[in-house]
């Protein structure tokens, strides 16, 4: 039996208008939030709030000071605002050639070392996917052994000396060119993605590479953009390798020269070498100055790829 839709009344096809001509209340469309619901927003934003307070005052303290006189950072009276406003440190060292040398050096190194380590990475995460691949418990076994054991420094010192890589770039970049825990996300996105896509490759006559270059990697966007980020701020970041493997100051990187300026200077002081009140004042603002200058350009881009940083790490730890 068939009812004809013109014959039956707006109130029974719309039970919410039929409930509002008899007085009722409206129910609601959606979740109906309770009273500890709210509660646990309202805590929820405080404490959130108070974590990016507690983040974020370092960095404004630090630029506040590399923007004051050295007279009220050395009084103390310097917070988040800057006091007595100066820029004459920027134009100190940035007209130092030294540091803008080693600014060079730190673009170069991380572009290369995170262009190799992506490239290492993503072809050993893609193989370790293959849960048809013999071997494959191995690989795994080994990569992981890695992240808990090392042969320690000195062994590692005399590795990259025999090796010649001292003073080169390569003494930065392929000790570190693969890190494990990248690797493991990129395994377990590379593991989400059907296998149907890549069986369906394979019958339209893509080889191993082919399907890794057409089909994977296009698929692959948020969690590639994940770890270019993890590497390059890795990388950027990086002063240990550079000041064990170099001895050259044309060679080394920035951090290098904001690490020696830095232990510099404290070591100064400790033996009181910096008597004249302008030169530690002088100190002061240096330190804030060159740490904005070697932090500036790894948060401008971060924005840019941190809309893929949740989304890559998340989409390969999904199981369904």
């Amino acid at each position: 039996m068939t009812v004809d839709s013109s014959t039956v009344r707006p109130e029974a096809a719309d039970p919410e208008r039929a409930a509002e001509r008899l007085g009722r209340p409206r129910r609601r469309r959606g979740i109906q939030t309770t009273r500890g619901y709210r509660v646990f927003q309202v805590i929820n934003a405080i404490v959130l709030t108070g974590v990016v307070v507690v983040t974020l005052y370092p960095f404004l303290n630090i630029l506040a000071r590399s923007l004051s006189d050295e007279a009220y950072i050395i009084a103390g009276q310097v917070s988040v605002v800057p006091r007595g406003f100066n820029i004459d440190t920027y134009k100190l060292v940035m007209s130092d050639s030294l540091f803008w040398t080693n600014y060079r050096n730190t673009v170069v190194y991380t572009v290369v070392a995170t262009a190799i380590a992506m490239v290492l990475t993503t072809c050993f995460a893609y193989v370790l996917s293959k849960h048809h691949l013999k071997g494959r418990t191995v690989l795994i076994g080994i990569a992981v052994f890695t992240m808990f054991f090392n042969g320690g420094l000195i062994p590692n010192y005399v590795l990259i000396s025999s090796l010649g890589m001292t003073n080169t770039i390569w003494a930065i970049v392929l000790p570190n060119a693969i890190s494990v825990f990248n690797l493991l996300v990129m395994k377990a996105f590379f593991e989400s993605l059907p296998v149907e896509l890549e069986e369906a490759a394979a019958v339209d006559g893509l080889n191993t590479y082919g399907i890794l270059l057409r089909i994977v990697l296009p698929l692959s966007k948020a969690v590639i953009a994940t770890m270019i980020l993890f590497y390059a701020v890795s990388f950027w970041n990086s002063w240990f390798s550079a000041f064990l493997y170099m001895d050259r100051q044309d060679l080394l990187p920035v951090t290098v020269y904001l690490r020696n300026l830095i232990a510099g200077a404290v070591g100064a002081e400790n033996v009181g070498a910096i008597n004249e009140a302008n030169e530690v004042q002088a100190e002061a603002t240096l330190k804030a100055v060159t740490i904005v200058l070697t932090t500036l350009p790894i948060l401008l881009v971060y924005p840019f790829v941190q809309r893929y940083f949740v989304s890559g790490v998340m989409l390969g730890a999904v199981k369904g």
